[in-house]
Order: structure tokens, then sequence, then C-alpha cells
């Protein structure tokens, strides 16, 4: 296990140029955001942070303005990527967020500065084995004098890591150990009812294609009241139907049975980790909210970005493989069911109470899944000792 190391402000490749493409959702933009705000508050770099879609961005950052080419937010220049906008020195280190591919006047650009630059392609996360193989890997450019180095996010040694901020773990505490933190969190986001004793709160944040509709018949029959907050947007159709509503609206409780919905407001990303801490079981999807949970040291189920042919499938077992590796067989068993019955495009049946019913096992497993992975070198730490390596 690599341990956390420190660098220096003095150390080369201070400036970053951050590309990134909103394909949909806002799990890319959401990576790059914490990316960007780490280089820039623990390694203090210059870093801008280059997005094609302001909108996705305003989504998880309020403070963003829409018509802004270039804008300041938490330290980060953020560019809008616009042809008209790329008249830029070309950053010391480079990164091509998910295989965007960097516009080719910036690419020409980075030939003709006479210094070197390091060109980092930042791959999606994965827990599959091959991706230690392939890390690190360069690529040179076929025409010109640039090479292309593949960098993989990943759990296991000999990757890059994840996201994970120095003081993460200090934050966590501290906010679940002050019970007025919790409650003007909660006040902030507009809860206006008493919470119920033995009250199950829930986060769910996953695509429209799930089998919610079973989720929330099981939720609304159990014998415990069960809080579920939605963002707003998400499976919207499927809350709609079950609470028999024409429309759902941002802020309102539906409540069925021993079941409530909150629809809440899109969340800037501190205060959703705060949600993340505060529930007691985080439903989510993509990437960033897949890491964000898991460091929640929160019993959670991950709904992975469905692909073409599904590709996808061995990207979920690879992961539940290794986290669910120490727990004990009818736990891991639990978990891989109702994780695998929420991936499927089918609606099925979702064993809620099967799963809940090792519900103190799957808490101390999150605890100690989360303090092993906050442990090692993160992501950002990563990337700045391999570039600085490769600017020397």
């Amino acid at each position: 296990m690599r341990l956390r190391q420190e660098t220096s402000i003095s150390d080369p490749g201070t400036s970053w140029d951050i590309f990134c493409a909103v394909v949909d959702n806002y799990g890319d933009i959401g990576v790059c955001w914490r990316l960007a705000r780490q280089l820039v508050a623990e390694h203090g770099f210059k870093v801008r942070l280059w997005t094609d879609n302001l909108s996705s961005f305003k989504k998880i950052c309020p403070e963003i303005d829409l018509l802004a080419s270039s804008q300041y937010s938490r330290g980060v220049e953020i560019r809008l990527w616009a042809e008209g906008n790329l008249t830029v020195m070309p950053a010391d280190v480079v990164v091509e967020a998910f295989a965007c591919e960097l516009p080719q006047t910036y690419v020409t650009a980075m030939t003709q500065t006479g210094r070197n630059h390091v060109w980092i392609n930042l791959e999606y996360l994965s827990a599959e084995t091959w991706v230690t193989s392939h890390h690190g890997h360069a690529s040179p450019h076929p025409k010109l004098p640039l090479t292309k180095y593949f960098f993989f996010p990943g759990f296991s040694q000999n990757t890059g890591g994840l996201i994970v901020e120095k003081d993460l773990a200090a934050r966590r505490t501290s906010f679940l150990t002050d019970s007025r933190a919790q409650s003007d969190f909660w006040e902030s986001l507009g809860l206006s009812y008493t919470p119920r004793k033995e009250e199950i709160r829930i986060s769910l944040f996953g695509y429209e294609k799930t089998p919610a509709l079973s989720l929330f018949s099981a939720w609304s029959e159990v014998s415990y009241p069960v809080l579920c907050m939605i963002p707003e947007g998400v499976v919207s159709i499927q809350i709609s139907e079950f609470f028999g509503q024409p429309s759902v609206g941002t802020g309102n409780l539906y409540k069925k049975g021993s079941l409530t919905v909150w629809v809440l407001p899109f969340l800037e990303q501190d205060s959703y980790d705060k949600l993340l801490w505060g529930c007691d079981f985080n439903m989510v999807r993509g990437e960033d909210s897949f890491v964000r949970a898991q460091l929640a040291g929160r019993p959670m189920v991950w709904q992975i970005y469905p692909q073409e042919g599904g590709a996808h499938w061995p990207k979920l077992e690879a992961f539940l493989d290794i986290y669910c590796s120490d727990l004990p067989p009818a736990s891991a068993a639990a978990v891989r069911a109702f994780t695998e019955a929420w991936n499927s495009r089918e609606a099925g049946v979702l064993d809620w109470e099967n799963l809940w019913r090792h519900r103190a096992v799957l808490e101390s497993h999150a605890i100690e899944w989360a303090n092993h992975l906050i442990k090692k070198e993160d992501l950002a730490t990563s990337l700045v000792l391999f570039c600085k390596n490769k600017l020397k």
C-alpha cells in the first residue's frame, strides 16, 4: 500500500490545464472539478479547468456564470472550451480527461513553446486487474514530438488511486460528532418535519432505468420509517407513478406507508458529501458519487453506467470482488444480489430485507473500507509525483 507523500509548490509542473468534455450526466465534470480544487488547495498549483458545458457544471457548482468564457472559483480558473477561447500558453501538465481529445490548435501549440510538457490521458476508474498493466504507459504521437501517458485511477497498488483530500477524514469526523452541525445541514436543505424514531435515511442517485418501483414498494411495507432523499430529475417517472403524482416537484415530500421520498435540489459537492455522511445507506451512480459514497464510510450500492453489449458488467463484478472480499459469505452474497438486481434493466424484485438484515456487518465494513482507501496515496498526489519525474 502506498502511503501519502508530500509535494512542494517549488516542484516543477506548477501550471496545469485540465480538459473535460461533458458527454452526459455530471460524473466527468465532477471528477475534474474535485481534482482541480485539490491541485490548487493542497499543492499550490495554477490550474485551468476547461469544459464545454457550463450548464452541467453549474449543477454542482452554483456560482458558475453561464455567460463567462473565463472565471475563477475556489482558486481555479474555469474556461469555456470553445475554439475562440483557446489562444493561451499551454500548461506544464495537460490533462485530457476521459479521452476527450485535445483541440488540435492546443496540441500544436504544445510543440512551439520550447518547453517540455506532460500530457496525461486520465482514464475512467476501474477495479479490473488489467488496469495495473496499462497504468502509466506511454503513447508517442505519430507525427509530433509529444508523448501521451495513460493514467488510471484505481483501488490497488500500481494504479493512480482515488481523489481523497487530505482533510477528508477530519471533516467527516467533525460533522458526525457535531449534532448542531448536522441539524444546521438538514435545515439548510429545507427538511421541514421532525425525523421519526428509528428512521432509516437513504440517499438515492441513480439512472432512470432502474427497478426503483420495486424498491419503493419494499420500503413502503417495512416495519420502520424510511426517508429516501433523491435529487431533482432522478427516477422522477418512477416517483410520479408510485405516488400517483402527475409531476414531481423539488422540495416536496411524498408519502406512502413507511416510505417518505424527499426530492432535493442538486447539491454542490461539499454539501453532497455531508448528505452521504449523514445517511444510513447510499445509492450512487457513475464515478464521482461512487467514490464519495465509499469514502463516506456508510453502506452503499453502486449503479454503474450501462454500456452497449453489457460491457459494464465485468467492471461491476470486478469492484464487487474487492469490496466484498472481507465480508462474511452471507453478507457478501446479499450485497452482490442486491447490486446486480439494482443494475438490471428488468423490473425485477430487489430483496431489501435480505440486504438490511446485515446492517451491522455492512456498517462496520463500510468504515473499514473507507479508512483503507483514505490511507492510500491519492490521485492528485500520484499525478503530481508522476509528472514531476517526467518534467525533470
